[in-house]
């Protein structure tokens, strides 16, 4: 019958005490060597081991002295552990620095004239001025100049100089440049910058691209004011039946008046400017003329006007109930354009009339106004009267 490894592991520890024993050093005051104690310790040695050994050899593992732990009814959801946090070691903070401004450099303040996206008509001339901030740390003297960079030119020099002075930092400037609209209607923009007396371009800080430009919007020649009746009032000759008027009122005269009222409230609820207003002499069928200074006709001129009545003082119609007539006088002769019967409705009424028939003569227009019946309240007027071509 075969050994057990039981056996075999008891007899191999006995043999390894007993050699380990034999070659114990020895001294001259060590005693004899205690063989029941070995014997003693080999003993526990045995039957430590036979504990932990099974039947086939298989070892057993002690049981734990631990308490075991009650599982949780709930099942706890893991968490990730914080990564430690390492205590920074002391440094010095340094201190922020400024940094330097430069030498050269602008700050836009604003349009002092012809702001973005005015319109202007073809050859038009303007003078184009921006106010400027010197926001470097140099002076800007008179070798300093504002230089075309691209976009359209609208016949302005390359260059312009800034000043004929001294412009500090922190001081402001204003710099103009005379230009012309373009013949052609469009937008048109201009851009500009700075240059230093060694000839280096710089621009403005508060723009993305350091320009500062003109920018203007070209349109279509519109009609042409040739002859302005109401500048011309003054020099007409004013005449009612009562004999001749001196022009500007007062609004009071029973002869009947001619004169300016501006920004009065008329019977369409407007306050215009460019106006004249003209009383017939105040009597049943009264009536109030003016002859204007000698204008020579061209063709393709028309008179344009608006006429109508001032309103009350609470801005409803009055009963004013006139006639107005517009007519030319040539060799003495008084000769009739247009004739319309006007009553306060709310409304004031427009004329176009067509001078082409008369192109190359030299006539004297007439204004003329007569009371429908009695004059209270025929407080007529003339809007923006002029001749266009």
């Amino acid at each position: 019958m075969k050994k057990s490894r039981t056996q075999i592991g008891v007899t191999t520890i006995l043999i390894s005490i007993l050699l380990a024993s034999c070659n114990l050093p020895r001294s001259e005051d060590q005693g004899p060597v205690d063989r029941d104690s070995i014997n003693t310790s080999v003993a526990q040695t045995v039957t430590a081991n036979a504990m932990q050994t099974g039947v086939g050899g298989e070892t057993q593992a002690p049981a734990s002295t631990l308490t075991p732990s009650t599982p949780s009814s709930e099942t706890e959801a893991p968490t990730e552990a914080s990564p430690a946090t390492e205590t920074p070691l002391p440094s010095d903070t340094p201190e922020p620095t400024e940094t330097p401004l430069p030498c050269n450099q602008a700050g836009f303040v604003k349009d002092v004239t012809v702001p973005d996206g005015k319109k202007f008509e073809m050859g038009d001339t303007f003078t184009k001025t921006w106010r400027l901030e010197n926001t470097g740390t140099c002076d800007w003297t008179s070798e300093y100049d504002i230089v075309f960079i691209d976009g359209d030119q609208m016949g302005a020099p390359d260059s312009v100089q800034i000043t004929t002075g001294t412009v500090e930092p922190g001081d402001e400037v204003a710099i103009s440049v005379d230009l012309t609209a373009p013949s052609s209607p469009g937008a048109y923009r201009g851009n500009w910058k700075l240059r230093d007396p060694e000839g280096v371009i710089f621009g403005i800080e508060n723009s993305s691209s350091g320009y500062f430009w003109v920018e203007i919007e070209v349109q279509e020649p519109g009609p042409e004011v040739k002859f302005d009746f109401y500048d011309e009032a003054p020099s007409a000759e004013w005449i009612s039946g009562a004999g001749t008027l001196s022009f500007g009122g007062p609004d009071t005269d029973p002869d009947g008046f001619a004169m300016y009222k501006d920004g009065a409230d008329l019977e369409d609820g407007s306050s215009p400017g460019g106006v004249i207003e003209t009383h017939p002499q105040w009597v049943d069928n009264g009536v109030i003329t003016g002859k204007f200074p000698s204008y020579t006709v061209e063709a393709g001129d028309h008179f344009k006007a608006k006429i109508g009545f001032i309103a009350l003082g609470d801005g409803s119609c009055g009963v004013g109930n006139v006639k107005y007539q517009f007519n030319y006088k040539k060799g003495g002769t008084l000769y009739p354009l247009g004739s319309w019967n006007e009553t306060c409705d709310g409304s004031l009424t427009a004329l176009n009339i067509d001078l082409s028939s008369l192109a190359g003569e030299t006539v004297r227009f007439v204004f003329a106004v007569q009371a429908n019946g009695p004059a209270s309240q025929d407080w007529a007027v003339w809007v923006n009267p002029r001749i266009e071509n």
